[in-house]
C-alpha cells in the first residue's frame, strides 16, 4: 500500500473504497484535450491533480537513475511518435501497484511496481506508448463526453464535512477508473503504442510479453490475496488484459520488422541494462511507512497498530487507512489530526468538525490511551468514532454502517481496543524489501534461485512471475535475474 501519512487531512466526500468502477474525479476535463508543447507551463487546475495523484500513489519515488532512465525513453517514443512536438513530465509513483496512465495535460505516471515487473525497455516501452496512445487519439476527451452527466455513486460522509480538496484526495485513492476507455479503445492505444515501439527501434512484441506477465502477476495476487485481503488494484483494473488483447497484441507487432540488433546476444544485454538501473528498487511495501497484512495495520515508524474487525478489507493510503467489508454495508476510516492538548478529547468531537448526537459522547480510556467516543448519522450512514490521543497526535477512528445494531458497535469496540504502541522486537522485525538483480552460475536452477526470495510464500511463482519465466525454464549461466531481498 502506499504510506500512511495520516496528515491532518479534514474528512468529506469520502466514498471509502464502496464505489465501484466508476470514473474518477481524476478523469480529464474536457479542455484538457492534448499533451502539451515542451514550453508549455500546467496549468492550477492540473497542479492540484499532480498533488492529488501523488497523494493517491503515495507520493513520488526518488531515484535518479531510474527517472533518467524512463525520461529518455519517453523522449524517444514521442520522437517516433505522430507528435513528436508534444512533452510529457515524468512521475514515478512510490507504489507497488502495477500501474502507468498519462493524463493530456502531458503529465505521465509510471509506478515502481509497473517498473520492477517489465525485463527489458522494450516491454516498459510498450506500455508507455500505450498510454501516449490514449493520448494521441484523445481518448480521455471522447470518454469525458459520455460520462460527464454520470453519477459518481453513494458516498459516505457526504453531508458530513465540507473540505472538497481532503475529499478529492480520498475519492483519488478509492477504486475509481482515471478514465474507463472501451475495450476498442484500450486495442487501438494497444497498436499505437506497438507502432511507436517499433518506429523507435525497440522489439514490437514487448507488449505482448509484458501483457502476459501483467495477466499471471493479476491472477497470483488475486491467489495470495485469499481470504483475508484483497489485491491491490493494478494496471488490469482499467486496462483489461485477456488471451484475445494478447493475440491482437501478437499479431500487430508482425506488421513490424524487428530491429536489425534483434538477435539473442542483442536481447540478453538489453535486459541486462534494464535490470542494471531496476537493481535495488523498493519492491512491495515501505513497510517503515506503515502496512497492511490481512486486517492488521502496523506503522512502525509511529509504534502503533490495530486490527480492524472480522470481514474487513484495509488500504492503506498517503491520506488515511480506509477499510470496507466485501458486501459494502459496513467501511472504517483511521486517520490523524492535531488537537491541542489542552483540549479535551470529548470537547473536539463536539467542536463542528462532524455533527455529532451530543448524548452520544463519552470519555474513555483505551489501552491506558485518553479516548473519547461519540456517535453521528445522516440519510444513509450510522457512525461510531473512537479518538484517541497517542503521544502528541490524536488518532481517529470512523465507523460506518447502513444498519446500526448492538453488534455492530461491539465489533467496533473490539476494533479499537487493539490499538497499541508496538513493542520495541516487533519494530525492528519489520524491514522492506528490495529488487535485486543476480547473475546465474552454473548449477542454479530456476527452484533454487527462488528459495532465495526473501518473501513468506509463493516464492516460486513470483519469482517466474517477476522474471517472465516458465517453471520448465532453464537459466543460462552469465544471464542475470531479479529476486527479492532486503
Amino acid at each position: 500500500m502506499a504510506r500512511c501519512g495520516l496528515g491532518g487531512a479534514g474528512l468529506v466526500l469520502v466514498p471509502f473504497l464502496l464505489a465501484a468502477c466508476t470514473p474518477s474525479a481524476l478523469a480529464p476535463q474536457a479542455e484538457q484535450t492534448q499533451a502539451k508543447p515542451a514550453d508549455s507551463q500546467p496549468t492550477a487546475s492540473e497542479l492540484d491533480e499532480h498533488q492529488r495523484i501523488l497523494a493517491a500513489y503515495g507520493g513520488a519515488y526518488s531515484d535518479p537513475r531510474l527517472q533518467a532512465k524512463v525520461e529518455q525513453l519517453v523522449d524517444r517514443l514521442v520522437a517516433a511518435s505522430d507528435r513528436g512536438d508534444l512533452h510529457y513530465k515524468v512521475t514515478i509513483l512510490d507504489s507497488p501497484t502495477v500501474n502507468a496512465f498519462a493524463l493530456p495535460g502531458g503529465a505521465l505516471y509510471v509506478t515502481r511496481g509497473l517498473l520492477a515487473l517489465a525485463n527489458d525497455e522494450s516491454e516498459l516501452a510498450s506500455v508507455i506508448g500505450h498510454e501516449i496512445g490514449h493520448v494521441i487519439a484523445r481518448h480521455a476527451e471522447l470518454r469525458e463526453r459520455e460520462i460527464r452527466d454520470e453519477q459518481l455513486g453513494d458516498r459516505v460522509f457526504t453531508d458530513l464535512v465540507n473540505d472538497r480538496q481532503a475529499g478529492a484526495l480520498a475519492l483519488a485513492r478509492s477504486k475509481l477508473k482515471l478514465a474507463g476507455f472501451s475495450q476498442k479503445q484500450e486495442l487501438q492505444a494497444d497498436a499505437i503504442g506497438i507502432g511507436i515501439t517499433a518506429h523507435a527501434g525497440l522489439d514490437p512484441y514487448g507488449a505482448a510479453r509484458f501483457l502476459a506477465s501483467l495477466q499471471r502477476d493479476s491472477e497470483l495476487r488475486r491467489r495470495a490475496a485469499g481470504a483475508g485481503k484483497r489485491a491491490a488494484p493494478d494496471f488490469l483494473a482499467s486496462h483489461p488484459t485477456t488471451p484475445e488483447r494478447i493475440a491482437e497484441a501478437l499479431a500487430t507487432a508482425r506488421q513490424y520488422k524487428a530491429p536489425a540488433t534483434d538477435t539473442p546476444d542483442e536481447r540478453a544485454r538489453a535486459r541486462g541494462a534494464y535490470l542494471a538501473d531496476l537493481d535495488g528498487v523498493l519492491y512491495g511495501e515501505d513497510q517503515s511507512q506503515g502496512f497492511v497484512d490481512g486486517r492488521r495495520f502496523t506503522q512502525p515508524r509511529l509504534g502503533l497498530t490495530f486490527t480492524a474487525p472480522e470481514g474487513f478489507l484495509l488500504e492503506n493510503s498517503a491520506q488515511a487507512v480506509l477499510g470496507v467489508t466485501r458486501h459494502g454495508n459496513a467501511a472504517l476510516r483511521f486517520d490523524v489530526v492535531s488537537v491541542p492538548a489542552e483540549q479535551a478529547l470529548a470537547d473536539y468531537l463536539t467542536s463542528g468538525w462532524l455533527e455529532i448526537e451530543p448524548k452520544s459522547v463519552e470519555p474513555l480510556t483505551i489501552n491506558g490511551f485518553a479516548a473519547a467516543t461519540a456517535q453521528a448519522k445522516d440519510d444513509n450512514w450510522n457512525f461510531r468514532l473512537y479518538v484517541i490521543r497517542f503521544g502528541s497526535d490524536v488518532y481517529r477512528f470512523i465507523f460506518a454502517t447502513k444498519k446500526p445494531s448492538a453488534e455492530a458497535d461491539r465489533l467496533f469496540r473490539q476494533s479499537v481496543d487493539t490499538f497499541r504502541r508496538m513493542t520495541l522486537a516487533e519494530i525492528r522485525q519489520v524491514k522492506s524489501l528490495h529488487v535485486r538483480v543476480v547473475t546465474v552460475k552454473p548449477g542454479d536452477t530456476v527452484q533454487k534461485l527462488a528459495g532465495r526470495m526473501a518473501l513468506p510464500d509463493r516464492r516460486l511463482e513470483r519469482f517466474l512471475v517477476l522474471n517472465g519465466l516458465d517453471a520448465g525454464n532453464e537459466l543460462q549461466p552469465g544471464s542475470e535475474v531479479k529476486i527479492v531481498a532486503e
